[in-house]
């Protein structure tokens, strides 16, 4: 039998919750939120990837305030406008949609917030384009070029702890049954772990206990009051000499197990603009498996997998439990229906759409599919 259409559970405080496969949707900023409110835009993405036959949704990058957005069209989830407009969307998003799993990730962008679109070319933008000012654990630009964050002091860290746990009740309030933490990609919670975004001299920077503080006490405080499935998306290693790596992640990743994680999502990179990346099938998938041998943790790999055949070698050789994939996504949105009918797996699908299969995939749709019907 396929791994990758095999069930994976996970327990957590308020009891457990079963994917019906191992493929994860992972987060794709979408850039398109009015004042960080969802709008239809997000209705139709949504939708269309809860169709999709996958295991698990996680929406976008989420700012849990104004200045924690990566650009001025990102998703928010910081008071009752920005609750209340992704609350009404997703609701009806998950009506068009046979039942999945909804994951949200919770973020702040530090001192790369305040950012033009990607296609736009992402640089930061000036008060006079609609900028802000940005913060970050030192005051130390991401590019040369760039204008320095803020440095936050101890009362600003204590503010996005609460800004974070604030978020979490909410998302708990609409029926979202995952949370994951945005510690990847050069944002904030990446600049406080790695010592080339940190050099604090106070409790959150220096040693790896001091600059795994914020992380920790994010994660600890949200854990508290989130019931859900819990876990963290960290680059592994900023493929920088002398910066944070693969050896400092799986002991993090240790002690967010103890602390009561359900998974750690394993990406890389993003915090400096001399990171040296590997690019190539699966170059992520090796720190996935390191991770996962040394942390004991339920492990994501992600990156350049695209590939039903792929996908399921990477579960088969144990290098990871779940697969997550985004661009692929956005490219077929399908993407599952095809695995499945590749390695003869079941998806469920909504009544309109079952006459669509080929008669050699007509097995694609599992018995349970009108579940789903509308």
């Amino acid at each position: 039998m396929s791994l990758l259409f095999t069930p994976f559970t996970f327990e957590t405080p308020a009891g457990s919750l079963t994917l019906p496969n191992r493929i994860v949707i992972a987060p794709m900023c979408q850039y398109s939120a009015r004042d960080g409110q969802a709008i239809d835009w997000h209705l139709f993405h949504w939708a269309n990837l809860l169709n999709s036959g996958a295991g698990l949704l996680t929406i976008e990058a989420t700012a849990v305030s104004p200045e924690g957005r990566i650009s001025p069209g990102c998703l928010g989830l910081w008071d009752d406008e920005t609750a209340m407009a992704l609350k009404d969307h997703l609701h009806r998003a998950r009506a068009l949609a046979p039942h999945m799993p909804v994951c949200i990730q919770l973020g702040h962008a530090g001192r790369k917030a305040s950012s033009e679109v990607p296609w736009r070319g992402g640089m930061l933008l000036s008060p006079a384009e609609g900028g802000w000012p940005t913060w970050g654990p030192s005051a130390l630009p991401h590019l040369p070029q760039e204008a320095p964050p803020q440095a936050l002091s101890l009362q600003d860290i204590k503010r996005i702890e609460q800004d974070f746990v604030d978020a979490a009740q909410r998302a708990q309030a609409m029926g979202i049954e995952a949370i994951e933490l945005h510690a990847a990609h050069g944002y904030l919670m990446h600049q406080f772990l790695s010592p080339l975004a940190n050099q604090r001299d106070d409790a959150y920077g220096g040693s790896f206990d001091n600059r795994i503080r914020f992380v920790m006490n994010v994660f600890g405080r949200v854990r508290q009051v989130f019931g859900g499935v819990l876990g963290v998306r960290i680059s592994a290693t900023d493929w920088v000499e002398g910066g944070w790596d693969v050896e400092q992640t799986s002991e993090l990743s240790r002690r967010l197990k103890a602390a009561g994680a359900q998974f750690v999502h394993i990406s890389s990179a993003g915090v400096s603009p001399l990171q040296k990346i590997p690019l190539g099938p699966e170059y992520q998938v090796p720190l996935a498996k390191a991770v996962k041998a040394t942390a004991g943790l339920p492990t994501m790999a992600v990156g350049m997998i695209t590939g039903a055949q792929q996908a399921e070698a990477i579960l088969q050789r144990g290098d990871a439990d779940l697969v997550a994939l985004a661009r692929p996504f956005l490219y077929n949105p399908r993407w599952a229906w095809h695995a499945a009918a590749e390695l003869k797996g079941q998806v469920q699908a909504v009544g309109q759409y079952w006459r669509c299969l080929p008669k050699e995939a007509a097995a694609v749709f599992g018995p349970d599919a009108r579940i789903g019907m509308r």
